[in-house]
Order: C-alpha cells, then structure tokens, then sequence
C-alpha cells in the first residue's frame, strides 16, 4: 500500500511538472505576441488581438463631355476623438467632450452622444450614436469653420485626443442649374445586401452610388480600397499600427452631357412649368431629353421637381430624406428613363407605319370627321373639329384622330376581332414593337421602365390578376366617391372588367392608335422612335458614359451597342418626315404658334405634338422633335405632367432647347 501510494505521488509530481512547463511555454508566446513586433504579412497580423480597419478610396468624379465636373470631390474639416484617449481618461472623456463643445459652440450632449457605438449598452439613439467603426476615431462634428479648427490646434493640451482632419465629400459644382442630379445620382450608405454580395470590397461604413449613374458605374467611380491592420487591446480599442496599404482612387467617368445644353434644357423646363402654372395648369411634374443621333449619347436630361444634390453631402434631416424619397413627385425620380405614361399624338409617328403595314395607301384622301363611332361607342376628334376630306400629310400637321380610329378598327376586324387569341400578326402592336416600345432601351441607368404596347395577351394577364378586385368594387359601387357621374363611371368601369375585363375590344385598339388607353412609354422610348424616324430606320443606341479616365491618366472607352437598323414600310419614313416638318412650320400646324419667329431657315425643325388625356387629372403635354430636317442631328423630346397642350406648353419649352442647339 505504501509502494503503491509513492508511485501514485510521484506520477502526480511529474503531471504537475509537464503542466508548469506548457504553462511556461504558453505564457512566453503570449508575452512575445504582446511585446514584439512582426513584418507586414506575418500570420500574426491576422490572429488574435489584430483588427482590419477598411480604408476607402477617393471617388472618380462625374465630368461632361468636355470634362467639366457635374459631380465633384471637396474637403471638409471634421473633429475626431481617439477613443483609446476617452477610454484611458478616468471620467471616460467627459470633460474633454465638455470643453469641446463649448469651444465649438455645439451643445454637450449631441457631442457625447456622438462618442458612443450604435448597439453598444448606454449608446445615444440613432443617428446621434457612431454607426461606423469602433477602431477609428470617431468625427463628433463635421464641416467646422477654420476658425473654430485653429482654436483647437492652438491649445491642444486641452484637448487630448482631439484632432481636426479633413474628409473628401461629394461636390457639386452646378448644384444651382446644369447639374442632372436625377441622372447623376448620389451615394449612400451600403445596405447588408451590398455588402454581403461584395465579397469584402465593400463594407457597412463605405458609401456606394444608390441611383443614377453613381449606381450604374459604382464600381469604376469608387476605386479599390486600402486597409490599416492595428493591434486591438482588451477594451476593443485600437492601441498600434500594424501595417497598412494605401488605397486607390477610383476612375473619372467623362459622360455624354454638355454642360451649356444641360443648363438651358433645365433652365427651359423650370421656365415653362412656371409658365403652365401661371395659365392655370397644375404641371406638376415635367421632363426634357437632348439625344445626339451621331452616336445616341444623351446630351441632356432633366425632370421637374428637382433639387439641390448638395443636400447629401451637408447633412439631411430625417425630414427632408422623406421629402425626398417618397411619393410619386419625388424630386429623385429620373423622369426620362424612369416613368411611363400615355404618349398621346406623339405615336401616331408610329401608327402611320403600321397603318402602311396593314395596307393602307398614302396616297388616298381621308375623312377627318369630328368623330367616329366603334360600337355603342362615340370617339371624338380633339375639340370635336372637323377637316373633312384631306391627306395624310395634312392629318398628321393637323393631328386628326378619327382617321387613325378607321384604321384601327379596321385592323382590329381584320386580325378576327373578339375571337383573336393572341396579337400575332397585329400590325400595329409589331410596329410599335419593332420600333422599339414595350422594352427598356438598354440605356447605362438602373431602373429603367419598360412601358407598355397593351395587346391581347397583356390585356387577358391582366384581367387574370385583377378580376376579383375588379369584381369587389362592382358590389361595392364605390359609395366612398361623392361625385354622382364619377361614382356610375367607376362604377361600370369595375363591371365590365369583372365580367369581359379579358377582351381586347375595338376601343382598345383604337386608344393604342393615338397613344391612349393602356399604352404607355418613357420620354426617352419616344426620342429614340423619332431619331430612328429622323434617319430613316438607324435606330440610336441612347447612352451616359463616354469613356472612363483612371488616376495615371489612361482613358478608356465604354463600349456601346451598335446602332440596330429598322425598315419602316414604303412611303412611311419619308411621309412621316415631311408631314412633321408641316407641324412646325406651316400654318395650321399644331406646333406652329410656338415657332413663330424662330429661324427655321438656319435651323429647321420637325416635330409632333401630343395632348395625353389622364381620367381625374389635366391633360399631360408632350411633344418630340429633331433638328435641323436637313441633316438630323438632335431629338428633343419634352413632357409636362398637367401641363395642358402639347402645342401650348412642350413646344415653347423645346423651341428654347434648340436656340441653344442651334447656337451650340
């Protein structure tokens, strides 16, 4: 028993032993992690007690095409605080923080709060709390005047911890006019989606474009990011600099705008808005596109409302953000690419060809009645006014509806009227299609809408995905509507699409043969038919960026889509040119009165005007034109949401556009 317990002693001395010596070993190694220095690279770098802070490059600017900055960068001087000096000092920084803000004259509390992590225990609500990283200092005010900053750098021994740095921000230089802050865009700062699909390029704390083209050459205009290793103490705050790798900045992107014609076509909308306003139109949203037909880069592009892109970079209260973002008047929506709606006369530009399609000879007389029934079913001439027997070229100067209706409705019986399953062979629908409407451009944005050419697929889709709300209102009757007439009109409205919501009536094709009803395009879409129109079939290819210039100075060209040729039938291409040159200059035209005075001689123009009725709401202006007819070399194209007449309110606004064109 003695033997035995001794054996058992002396096995317990010599576990005891091994176990002081890994000890040993174990705290040696920590103490050399702790005291010792390593090479950049070392595996040290990334274990334990190391942290990587994400150094962001500086952003590419946004220049036109002459390389004037529509966006550009700028610096502001912020004040940081060093959270290791707040942590070492025994009231946390309290009074440091204190004489801070007294210096600044910023009161106490937004600064402290300004001092705490976002989620920690005892943190300041959002957006008083630091959101970004707890390993750099963190810029308790931004944007401080020289003069305050020279207070603090005079007596830094007050101010431990204190420094006044300087933060590349977003400027814009055109911010009062000629900006496009629509199709520009801005930044803001990346979502959890952004940044788990970046695979680490782009962390919560880095800024990323949000629309625009920002967005679209994000990855261009950001550059390639840097990154600071640094030892982390126990706190979780940054104590020494490992390493580092500087960052580098983002590429130039030079874009197809022109400043001078970018300033006058926002100067001309903002101008003509005011003025359908002061006529009693309530014009609440309005836009302007200039295309180059040499190679479909967009010259300008503005909408109304706008706003001052400077907002970003200055601070937005969670008021204004809403302002900003919310609502179908958003002054953020780019109102070229990103909005649909009935293009009125403007299509029948595009009617004309597939009328010539269906078989229809130009060379034939047409009775320009004041109205023409289809059915139980009375479709009016605009103001009811009657041309009797003309030609073509005089329908379209004068933008007679009813001959369109007779082509449509003959086409309609044509393609098997109510027993036609699909569209196929609908020469109106493949006109419209083949020109291009019902799909996005392709044009460099995110979020472009696609329109709508409504036929009879379209109309029994949706007639499936909305016949039982269709079918509730019908019971219910609306009784929410006060107005009598509206409330029967909605009334019957929701029966019959409850019922026979799935038919493509004559009606229906009727509306799409003057650009009503259900048919729906971008001003953009409407540009791009005219310039094929313009040019006899080279359908433009629209597009922003031109070319992108990296830091050393290399340029490189952003490859665009080649021109895709499209044939319009016989007789249509050149008719369509001559009858629109009419709708400008000659007497009667509906677009006349708004060039009155204009050298058309130096420069002519040619164009369509189009008056879109919306039920509940004014009638939406429109007209799109091209310069000079001799040679086309721009389209113009303008709506005004509200706005009255084409011929009234679009026209004047694009008749400025081309005085600049004409000069430029």
């Amino acid at each position: 028993m003695r033997r035995r317990g001794s054996r058992l002693q002396v096995r317990m001395l010599a576990s005891l032993a091994v176990l002081t010596l890994l000890a040993g070993v174990l705290i040696g190694r920590l103490g050399q992690l702790q005291l010792t220095d390593h090479p950049a690279g070392d595996a040290v770098v990334a274990g334990p007690g190391t942290a990587t802070v994400h150094l962001p490059a500086l952003r590419g600017r946004i220049l036109d095409r002459d390389g004037r900055p529509l966006v550009d960068n700028a610096v502001r001087t912020d004040v940081t605080i060093d959270r290791r000096t707040l942590a070492d000092a025994e009231d946390g920084g309290r009074a440091t923080v204190r004489r801070l803000a007294q210096a600044l004259d910023l009161p106490f509390d937004r600064l402290w709060g300004r001092t705490t992590l976002c989620g920690a225990p005892g943190a300041a609500d959002p957006p008083s709390c630091w959101s970004g990283s707890a390993l750099v200092p963190v810029p308790v005010a931004e944007d401080v005047s020289a003069r305050d900053a020279a207070t603090l750098t005079e007596r830094p021994e007050l101010y431990p911890g204190v420094a006044v740095t300087t933060q590349p921000v977003r400027a814009y230089p055109r911010a009062s006019g000629g900006g496009a802050p629509q199709t520009t865009g801005y930044l803001a700062r990346a979502d959890p989606q952004t940044v788990e699909e970046s695979d680490g390029a782009i962390t919560a704390d880095d800024l990323v474009g949000v629309t625009g083209l920002e967005r679209q050459y994000d990855a261009q205009l950001r550059g390639t990011p840097g990154e600071r290793v640094v030892r982390v103490d126990g706190r979780g705050v940054a104590v020494e600099e490992v390493s580092s790798t500087d960052p580098v900045p983002g590429a130039d992107l030079v874009t197809t705008l022109d400043l001078p014609v970018q300033r006058t076509t926002e100067r001309a909308l903002a101008d003509g808005v005011r003025e359908a306003r002061d006529r009693g139109h309530r014009a609440d949203t309005a836009a302007a596109v200039v295309l180059d037909l040499r190679d479909g880069g967009i010259v300008a592009s503005a909408s109304v409302p706008t706003y001052d892109p400077s907002v970003w970079s200055e601070g937005v209260s969670q008021r204004e953000y809403e302002r900003l973002t919310t609502g179908e008047r958003s002054p953020l929506i780019d109102r070229v690419t990103g909005v649909a709606q009935p293009p009125a006369s403007t299509f029948k530009a595009v009617t004309l060809p597939g009328a010539v399609a269906a078989g229809t000879d130009l060379d034939d007389e047409v009775n320009c009645s004041a109205s023409h029934r289809i059915g139980d079913r009375v479709f009016n001439n605009f103001e009811s006014r009657a041309y009797g027997w003309i030609t073509w070229r005089e329908a379209l100067k004068v933008s007679c509806d009813t001959v369109f209706y007779r082509v449509a409705e003959d086409v309609w019986r044509d393609q098997g009227g109510l027993s036609a399953r699909d569209d196929a062979g609908d020469p109106l629908i493949d006109t419209a299609r083949d020109l291009g409407l019902g799909e996005a451009t392709g044009i460099d944005l995110p979020a472009e809408a696609t329109g709508r050419i409504p036929g009879r697929a379209w109309k029994r889709e949706w007639w499936e995905s909305t016949k039982d709300a269709s079918c509730r209102e019908a019971k219910r009757g609306h009784p929410e509507i006060a107005d009598r007439t509206r409330r029967a009109y909605l009334t019957a409205l929701a029966e019959e699409n409850c019922e026979s919501g799935y038919q493509f009536r004559p009606g229906d094709e009727a509306n799409l043969s003057i650009g009503q009803g259900d048919v729906t395009a971008t001003l953009l879409q409407m540009a791009r038919v005219y310039g094929t129109i313009a040019t006899d079939g080279d359908e433009p290819s629209p597009h922003l960026g031109r070319a992108t210039v990296a830091p050393d100075g290399t340029r490189s060209r952003i490859d665009v889509a080649n021109n895709r040729e499209v044939e319009l039938p016989k007789g249509a291409g050149a008719l369509l040119r001559t009858a629109l040159g009419d709708v400008v200059s000659a007497p009667g035209g509906t677009a006349h009165s708004a060039f009155v005075g204009f050298p058309l001689r130096q420069w002519p123009v040619a164009g369509k005007t189009g008056t879109a009725e919306v039920y509940g709401k004014q009638d939406t202006a429109w007209f799109v034109s091209w310069a000079p007819t001799s040679r086309p070399r721009y389209v113009v194209a303008v709506s005004v949401s509200q706005g009255g007449t084409g011929g009234a309110t679009a026209a004047p606004i694009a008749r400025e556009i081309h005085e600049e064109l004409r000069r430029h």
